[in-house]
């Protein structure tokens, strides 16, 4: 129902101890000793591999991570059909998460069922919206979608206030798209305007499958796609998206229903089941987007809204229904937008949602299985070794002064660590996970979750919550809670492996650990203070020193060409490009702290004919080896905050003497950056 925040920082836009045919921590066999690493030190690290895994049919892209996901799917794959066994013998306690995963499990493989129901099941929402026939119903049925988890129109959320961490507001943001963002409907090249009319085609398809004559459903895309782009205009770009002070508009209510007077705020927020002492104060987001909102309830036609909501119910419901509409979903938003040729087979695609709406509760029993103590204590160790980097770093900064250095350090110090899984599990009573439709199922953990967010405004922060689940591949920074988390999922090989040596685990799972405590200090992040508020820390000289430093990586960045003529868009990975660097020099440093501690005999020990140095850096280039589809690399460039994954590993390393130094790399290699170019910031 609700956007990903701003401020919650993933290291990886898109497992596990104990399973089978795991991968090697840093695999030898990846390189391509043909290629020389001072000039291209990806394909030197993933040559190789990069020629042997081609992207199977029903990926957009085949990397590192995918083929941790995979193995990671496998496992939980046993978990779930052994856990829709027991329900259907009736082995499990009611209300347990076995018994919750088992039923929403089963519900999803009863593939006959769901290819009989059609879009049966929906038909009450149809009806809902078909009764539509004035203004005044607009804002209590956005509600009523809010309150399923439907997008349509904005998005609202509750969490913490970004200036006052320790209170729990209501958000409301800029959305209402069925294309990626805004500028799929506003940019006038030939490409651009392709997609528009094969996203016009396929909402028309839809319709058709929803039963209107082909004219009709014609006329109808026609109005959808007419008024999102009415809404496109009013969006905010990526780039924009970006600045946390420039997307916190904190108003008391009555300033937003002046703003935005043609929407009844009243009524929706108390459809919501929201109390006017809840929505007293609400941070309004993007307030231009939420005054063409009211202005387009003064000026649309009833009909449009209704085509408009029907596409939205339709869109959000598509995945879980008959055959006819997986297959035209998939065609548009898999195929067209990522190149993807064949969809994933049907145990995946419930699983992968189980997972992302009741990901506790499977991970609950992922974890009892596969994440033992022993990984949690190594990583936390590793974790203090990479703070004790940073806190040098920061202390033998040359342009930061003695007041911001002190309040960086301030900051260091209160750094929040979760590891593997929470401390405690969230609870899933209220869910009503019955032997029914598989798509009322979804709607019933969507509804769940879209209650228990919001049910946090004006609440004192929850500490113990997570913002993923144990099983996901992938770990975050966020600003509010200045906080690091990494689940169990990531916390495998070849990121991190309990058996390999330090320069491995260094060079994997400890720049992916640098990564994200850089976050806090990269351009959003230092604009938060040790408590999670936005705060400026920074004094006037050093603000405009880092600034300086952060413009340099932005350049260095614009200058890469993804695919054909499409550049890396500098300013939108602005973040992840210095957390990226700043990971992998923190590891490094760590990493050579680490290596004092050992035998004088195995400092320089050669492994595979690498030195403990060498591993490093090839251990974290194999972090980022990665094959993808040209949709699908076009998608991640105009619409993700991460670079390519080849810039992710040519972009830090030629700013590292270091890296030079390991691997007698000349100045004047193709891999380094002119010494006066290079971007150094922490």
């Amino acid at each position: 129902m609700s956007t990903p925040s701003l401020l919650f920082r993933p290291w990886f836009w898109v497992p596990l101890f104990l399973l089978p045919s795991l991968a090697a921590a840093l695999d030898p066999k990846s390189m391509d000793p043909q290629a020389a690493p001072s000039s291209d030190f990806y394909e030197y690290a993933n040559g190789t591999w990069i020629k042997d895994h081609p992207v199977p049919p029903e990926f957009s892209q085949w990397s590192t991570g995918q083929e941790l996901r995979e193995r990671n799917y496998s496992a939980l794959r046993e978990i779930l059909d052994a856990a829709g066994a027991a329900v259907r013998q009736g082995d499990v306690l009611p209300g347990s998460p076995r018994a919750l995963v088992g039923q929403f499990y089963l519900s999803g493989m009863n593939e006959e069922k769901i290819n009989a129901d059609g879009a049966k099941p929906l038909q009450p929402e149809l009806d809902a919206i078909d009764k539509i026939s004035d203004a005044k119903q607009l804002a209590p049925y956005v509600a009523h979608i809010h309150g399923q988890g439907i997008g349509a129109l904005f998005e609202i959320t509750g969490d913490q206030d970004a200036k006052v961490s320790t209170s729990q507001i209501a958000i409301v943001t800029q959305g209402g798209l069925g294309l990626p963002n805004r500028d799929y409907y506003l940019k006038n090249d030939d490409q651009s305007k392709t997609l528009r009319d094969q996203y016009v085609e396929h909402v028309a398809k839809m319709f058709q499958l929803l039963g209107d004559p082909e004219q009709a459903a014609t006329d109808n895309a026609k109005k959808v796609f007419a008024f999102e782009t009415e809404l496109a205009k009013a969006s905010k770009t990526p780039v924009e998206l970006r600045s946390p002070e420039e997307n916190y508009h904190k108003m008391p209510i009555a300033d937003l229903e002046n703003q935005a007077s043609g929407f009844d705020w009243a009524t929706y927020f108390d459809a919501l089941g929201l109390s006017k002492e809840q929505v007293a104060q609400i941070d309004v987001q993007q307030p231009d987007f939420f005054k063409k909102v009211g202005e387009l309830v003064a000026s649309t036609p009833v009909d449009t809204w209704k085509s408009y909501f029907r596409w939205n119910l339709i869109r959000r419901c598509a995945p879980y229904l008959s055959a006819p509409f997986v297959d035209e979903n998939f065609k548009f938003y898999k195929q067209v937008l990522t190149g993807v040729k064949e969809n994933q087979p049907r145990w995946k695609r419930v699983l992968i949602e189980i997972d992302s709406d009741v990901g506790e509760a499977l991970g609950q029993l992922y974890v009892e299985k596969y994440f033992p103590p022993e990984a949690k204590k190594r990583v936390l160790e590793m974790v203090n070794d990479l703070k004790t980097a940073l806190r040098e770093k920061i202390q033998n900064l040359a342009w930061m002064g003695k007041e911001t250095r002190a309040a960086a350090l301030k900051k260091l110090d209160a750094f929040g660590v979760k590891i593997g899984y929470p401390d405690k599990w969230r609870d899933y009573t209220g869910i009503e996970m019955k032997d029914q439709p598989y798509v009322l199922n979804v709607l019933a953990a969507s509804a769940f979750e879209a209650k228990r967010v919001l049910s946090r405004i004006g609440k004192p922060v929850d500490k113990n919550e997570w913002e993923m689940s144990p099983p996901t591949v992938n770990a975050y920074y966020t600003e509010h809670r200045n906080e690091i988390v990494f689940p169990a999922g990531i916390l495998q090989p070849p990121l991190f492996d309990i058996k390999a040596d330090d320069a491995t685990n260094y060079g994997g799972i400890g720049a992916v650990i640098g990564h994200e405590m850089t976050h806090g200090f990269d351009d959003q992040g230092r604009k938060f203070d040790g408590q999670g508020n936005m705060k400026n820390w920074w004094t006037k000289e050093d603000e405009q020193r880092f600034q300086e430093r952060s413009k340099k990586i932005v350049e260095q960045f614009n200058g890469y060409v993804a695919v054909d003529d499409l550049h890396v868009n500098g300013e939108l990975t602005q973040g992840e490009n210095i957390a990226d660097l700043g990971g992998v020099k923190i590891a490094y440093t760590a990493f050579q702290k680490a290596l004092q501690r050992k035998p004088p005999a195995e400092r320089n020990q050669k492994i595979d004919g690498l030195t403990p140095q060498q591993r490093f850096f090839v251990s974290f280039a194999q972090l980022w080896r990665a094959n993808f589809r040209p949709e699908a690399l076009r998608l991640l460039v105009k619409t993700n905050p991460h670079s390519p994954p080849k810039f992710r590993v040519l972009g830090p390393l030629s700013n590292l003497p270091d890296f030079a130094q390991a691997f007698h790399i000349p100045e004047t290699s193709p891999m380094m950056r002119p010494a006066a170019d290079r971007v150094n910031i922490w």
